[in-house]
């Protein structure tokens, strides 16, 4: 039996962390005090990375965890222990930059690339440019990826389409930030079911409800906007050249679509993640290999280091250079270190104060919803950190789903739709930061148009109203938290 599996030693047993203060400010100071030096960082500083505010508060919490008389210590090992929850998620994302990486050298993405960007016309750009955003962040498992590469790319071919800067960006955000959301590939679709301690493929087949009517409503509303530009006279010689270079330094062919289609059909057969990734990463490694003429030797230092294309054309060699273990460090340096984060506040007792809080508050499953998005949003729209919002809203509302007798799933779901998706729609979030910075567009001026975002969030209410695609705990679910439904917490 594993250490989560043993309520002695579950973190989510409060009992482990420091006695209640019975005083809810000096609770929660450690935690308002790191969302203000993450405000300084993101506001003054104008920097997207969270990585030294969440060292700076745990070292706070640290000192408050000392002044109450505890050891410093018993809160390391306490971080340890929810660091190990999100340890199967980091191993994911560092097989993922492989994966990434594997893929492009054996020609799998250009091959994506290449059968995509042939389906544009001015009438039909925005729907394909969302779907095709959609397909690569699901196959590469990155947003970010996904903008700062082909959302490049199609903004410069919506410009020469004669679309609007703003419906192209948020096409783009649309498609990249639901393949992030969906893929198994995703570190926010990995870290997300570890802090709420539920497996991949339940929170992954948790998450249709709200995101497939969001996105299949999305995608008619591109395709209606898409009319007005039927007749518009288009320059494609950008597409042209961009397909050409593909074509002239890749085999382009079904073979190289291979990997792709073992990894989708092991989802679909929800084979363990890790595996996953291994399989698809050693068949695209042999693809690599005896289609695209790369050595052994060349195939194992782009599998650590990433992929450099050397086209001659920038706009290819910026969408393929990318990939690698090594591109994976930011992510997963940034995923321990808010686990540690939350860790630390959690023994210290900020997390039990709030769910305190919440416990008073939330009876039913409305409440629950509510809850849950208010939660999400705030930490959010505060911290501006995604990571941390995943992290903190799961441990903060888990026990709660529990104690109702509802699946966690209902969680997560909502965690990511209002964390994973609305991030890019805040502009000082990380998300929203990056869009604007790499798409040149700010963001409330595409928020409008990123349609998939914002009606995920509200199918997901609709459901909480009406009880539909809101499921209850099953009876494995309650045995594995080892808490009976009626469960009122510590």
């Amino acid at each position: 039996m594993s250490d989560l599996n043993n309520p002695t030693n579950n973190p989510a047993n409060e009992s482990l962390g420091l006695p209640k203060s019975n005083n809810f400010l000096l609770d929660i100071a450690p935690l308002l005090l790191t969302v203000i030096i993450m405000a300084v960082q993101f506001l003054y500083f104008k920097e997207i990375s969270a990585h030294v505010p969440l060292i700076i508060g745990v070292m706070i919490t640290g000192l408050f965890v000392r002044l109450r008389h505890g050891k410093w210590m018993d809160m390391e090992n306490y971080m340890y222990k929810i660091v190990k929850i999100g340890l199967p998620a980091t191993v994911v994302l560092l097989s993922v930059g492989a994966l990434i990486a594997a893929w492009i050298v054996a020609g799998t993405v250009p091959t994506i690339l290449y059968y995509g960007f042939g389906w544009f016309s001015p009438g039909s750009f925005l729907f394909s440019v969302c779907l095709l955003c959609s397909i690569v962040s699901v196959a590469t498992g990155t947003s970010w990826g996904t903008l700062g590469t082909v959302g490049l790319a199609l903004m410069g071919i919506g410009e020469g389409l004669g679309i609007p800067a703003a419906m192209t960006c948020g096409a783009i955000v649309s498609g990249a930030f639901f393949g992030d959301k969906m893929s198994p590939l995703s570190d926010t679709t990995n870290l997300t079911p570890a802090v709420a301690e539920i497996g991949l493929w339940e929170h992954i087949k948790g998450m249709l409800p709200t995101t497939i009517p969001a996105m299949v409503i999305a995608l008619a509303i591109y395709a209606y906007l898409g009319m007005d530009y039927t007749n518009t006279v288009a320059d494609t010689s950008r597409i042209d050249a961009i397909r050409d270079n593909m074509l002239a330094h890749y085999n382009i062919s079904l073979i190289t679509l291979i990997p792709a289609v073992v990894v989708i059909g092991a989802a679909i057969l929800k084979f363990p993640a890790l595996p996953t990734l291994l399989i698809g990463t050693l068949i695209a490694s042999v693809i690599a290999v005896f289609s695209q003429g790369v050595s052994v030797h060349e195939l194992f230092k782009i599998l650590l280091d990433g992929y450099k294309s050397t086209t001659g054309l920038e706009i290819v060699d910026k969408l393929l250079s990318k990939g690698g273990i090594m591109s994976m460090t930011w992510v997963t340096v940034l995923t321990i270190l808010a686990l540690s984060f939350v860790g630390s506040l959690e023994y210290y007792g900020t997390l039990r104060a709030i769910k305190e809080k919440v416990r008073k508050v939330v009876k039913g499953r409305l409440g629950l919803a509510l809850t849950s998005y208010g939660v999400t949003i705030g930490v959010g729209v505060t911290t501006a950190d995604v990571y941390t919002t995943l992290t903190l809203s799961g441990r903060i509302m888990k026990d709660r789903y529990t104690d109702l007798g509802y699946s966690r799933t209902n969680l997560t779901r909502a965690t990511e739709d209002c964390g994973t998706l609305l991030s890019p729609l805040i502009p000082w979030n990380m998300g929203g930061a990056f869009v604007a910075g790499a798409m040149g567009v700010a963001t409330l001026t595409y928020a409008p148009y990123s349609f998939a975002c914002w009606l995920s969030p509200l199918f997901g209410l609709l459901w909480a109203v009406t009880g539909v695609f809101f499921p209850k705990a099953s009876k494995a679910e309650l045995e594995h938290t080892n808490k009976p439904a009626h469960w009122e917490g510590a």
